[in-house]
């Protein structure tokens, strides 16, 4: 199973505003210290801000800040916003063409895997992933 790029993208753009604090964080600010599209960026953050995750302050002096304390954002709620869908397997798809769909077992035991990896992540929230602001920002310059 692989996350899309929008829900990792997601999972940095929270981590970059929760280092923050109470400082208002700009997109382009995000885009360039993690080298994303800015207009990719855009899309997420709509997402996250219409999920009510982030908060947007229009303006010359604009930008995000979280809509919500660090420990109140579950990442398994960020990753079912952001996820198209969780089919990790044709047959998790609704008409899956599969000749074995009816009888098959593996499907089982791969929701199984799916609901505990969902589950993980319901237990950790923003606050169990953040960063000190000054380890972001060496881990950004290290990288650029």
């Amino acid at each position: 199973m692989q996350l899309t790029k929008f829900s990792d993208y997601a999972l940095r753009v929270l981590i970059y505003v929760e280092s923050a604090k109470d400082e208002l964080v700009t997109i382009d600010q995000i885009a360039s210290a993690y080298g994303i599209s800015r207009a990719h960026l855009m899309k997420v953050v709509n997402t996250l801000t219409r999920e009510g995750f982030l908060t947007a302050v229009r303006g010359r002096s604009g930008g995000l800040r979280l809509a919500k304390s660090p420990g109140d954002i579950r990442l398994g709620d960020v990753l079912r916003a952001t996820e198209p869908d969780f089919a990790i397997v044709e047959c998790f798809s609704t008409g899956s063409p599969c000749a074995i769909t009816r009888c098959c077992r593996l499907s089982g035991v791969l929701q199984d895997a799916l609901d505990g990896f969902l589950d993980v992540m319901d237990r950790r929230t923003l606050a169990d992933i953040a960063l000190r602001p000054r380890v972001l920002q060496k881990a950004i310059q290290i990288a650029n």
